[in-house]
């Protein structure tokens, strides 16, 4: 009874129980593995990586502060209108490095450029909140002439963009993720600008789209490259689409021309004339058959 017993039921139990440790086993053995892996990405990729961007924007910097290039920035502004701006070459450039993490951090200002800006006159205290509000969030002054109730609230106001708008990129690289995460802050429009970037990317052609970025000649960094393989299927299917409208022309062109000989035929028999075996067309000649014939011509 006894042995029975422990060949029974209890016995599958125990082999349940055994499959689910091996599973957790070589599910924790996977986990430690995929995090091997990163941190020899990061040790021998991302590192070297981060040091070379970080001696590139060095250079970057040191060059601008001496050429001082005037760059102007615009950016919209809800509820006022568009800001203009000037770079301040005031760069600050930072580096934290970290066990298993490394931080570039560079810094510097947009002057607001007043006399371009609007003199927008808003009415209405929840109005004159939110614009207040924005030029807060963003480091604006220039509320001018503001008109309160008897409670001592803001009804309306002039508004003036005056100040300097913060500037920031970021760039994080760190073990858990295997990849460089950038930051922009207040560069395309006001706000953060977000990109993940694998290890293997960080490269010199990187490293000028980003320059290029930072200076603002153009916003190609957040293009993103198409595969080669999705470019030949995009050439391919351009390439269908004009031969179907050739195609298409030409059977256009056809029907009309038989149109035409039809409307002829029939203004000299006085009566509709259906089209004959012989002539142009010859017998037994369907417009299936016919529209072979044009996909040959064009091949």
């Amino acid at each position: 009874m006894g042995k029975a017993w422990l060949q029974g039921a209890p016995v599958g139990l125990l082999d349940e129980l055994e499959q689910q440790a091996q599973q957790r086993k070589a599910s924790a053995d996977d986990a430690e593995k995929r995090k091997s892996q990163r941190e020899e990405i990061f040790r021998t990729q991302l590192e070297p990586g981060m040091n070379a961007l970080h001696e590139f924007l060095g250079k970057l910097v040191a060059n601008l502060k001496v050429l001082q290039p005037k760059k102007r920035l615009g950016f919209a502004l809800v509820g006022y209108g568009d800001i203009t701006g000037y770079i301040e070459h005031d760069y600050d450039l930072k580096s934290n490095v970290l066990p298993g993490s490394r931080e570039i951090v560079l810094a510097f200002h947009c002057l607001v450029a007043s006399e371009e800006c609007p003199t927008v006159e808003v009415i209405g205290a929840s109005k004159v909140k939110t614009v207040a509000g924005a030029f807060q969030r963003y480091h604006l002054g220039g509320l001018l002439e503001p008109k309160k109730d008897g409670n001592g609230e803001v009804i309306s106001a002039k508004f003036n963009a005056k100040g300097r708008i913060p500037m920031r990129a970021t760039f994080l690289a760190d073990a858990d993720s295997a990849a460089v995460r950038m930051n922009f802050v207040n560069f395309d429009s006001l706000g953060t600008a977000t990109k993940n970037v694998p290890a293997g990317q960080l490269n010199e052609a990187l490293f000028d789209s980003i320059g290029r970025y930072l200076m603002r000649e153009d916003g190609n960094l957040f293009q993103e490259a198409l595969p080669d393989s999705f470019r030949a299927q995009l050439r391919t299917r351009v390439q269908q689409d004009q031969i179907k409208r050739r195609w298409e022309s030409k059977i256009g062109e056809q029907q009309k021309a038989d149109l035409e000989r039809i409307k002829r035929e029939q203004s000299l028999t006085g009566r509709f004339t259906r089209p004959a075996t012989g002539g142009d067309r010859p017998p037994g000649v369907s417009w299936l058959d016919r529209f072979k014939g044009l996909i040959k011509k064009d091949k």
